[in-house]
């Protein structure tokens, strides 16, 4: 193994690194996500991840039923549903772009959204 060999070695696993740590630090950033709440198709609530509403529950009424929105560390569920399956409560935790939360009977969706508008393209899978 000669002494090139070695540095191109190194410099492959440095730039592998490098670009983990870019991936991590930009494309996987929380710092521009928010919750969408929807009711029939209409956008009825906008949150925005605090750190002060951390364990905080949000109550949504509506024509067609009550839901409780259970908001967590950059996480948000569904904690309680008038709904007669409860498919939408035992979902858990969503916290990444594009998640949602469906309540058919309730016509309540939950969806984590990015601010910067562009969650078509996902950059994992780009």
């Amino acid at each position: 193994m000669t002494k090139g060999d070695k540095f191109l070695i190194l410099f492959i696993v440095m730039l592998s690194f490098l670009s983990f740590a870019y991936i991590n630090r930009y494309a996987l950033s929380d710092q521009e996500r928010y919750v969408s709440v929807q009711v029939n198709g209409q956008e009825v609530k906008k949150i925005l991840y605090d750190e002060q509403l951390v364990g905080h529950t949000i109550p949504v009424e509506s024509e067609f039923g009550y839901s409780l929105i259970e908001i967590g560390d950059r996480q948000v569920r569904l904690a309680e549903a008038d709904c007669p399956d409860q498919i939408c409560v035992h979902q858990g935790y969503v916290s990444r772009i594009g998640e949602t939360i469906v309540c058919l009977p309730n016509k309540l969706v939950i969806e984590v959204k990015g601010e910067s508008g562009e969650d078509d393209i996902d950059i994992m899978n780009y």
